[in-house]
């Protein structure tokens, strides 16, 4: 799903907001979760779940062309852990969709 089915989806099941009204709002809140994840705070949604920033420490890593050692440097990235109620909804309703296609 893309911002624009989003914001069609709000829209669609709204049908007291218009198209602006819902990409507004879907902008406002994904705004809000990347301020607060900016300043370092912890976002928890009920039944849903909680996004936090970790720290990915400094390492040695490896060009893959040259084989020459090449220093990565320490990371914050944004983290997400789904809730206990997302993770059983998406195991009952997607045991019954379409068997995920194999990578190999």
């Amino acid at each position: 799903m893309t911002r624009s089915d989003l914001v069609e989806e709000l829209a669609a099941r709204f049908t007291q907001l218009t198209q602006r009204d819902a990409e507004i709002a879907v902008k406002t809140i994904l705004d809000a979760v990347s301020d607060a994840l900016v300043r370092g705070h912890r976002i928890e949604i009920r039944g849903f779940g909680s996004f936090s920033v970790t720290r990915r420490p400094p390492r040695m890593g490896r060009n893959p062309r040259s084989g020459e050692a090449v220093a990565i440097p320490e990371k914050r990235v944004p983290h997400f852990k789904p809730g206990k109620a997302l993770r059983e909804t998406v195991d009952q309703r997607g045991s019954a969709a379409a068997p995920l296609k194999d990578a190999s």
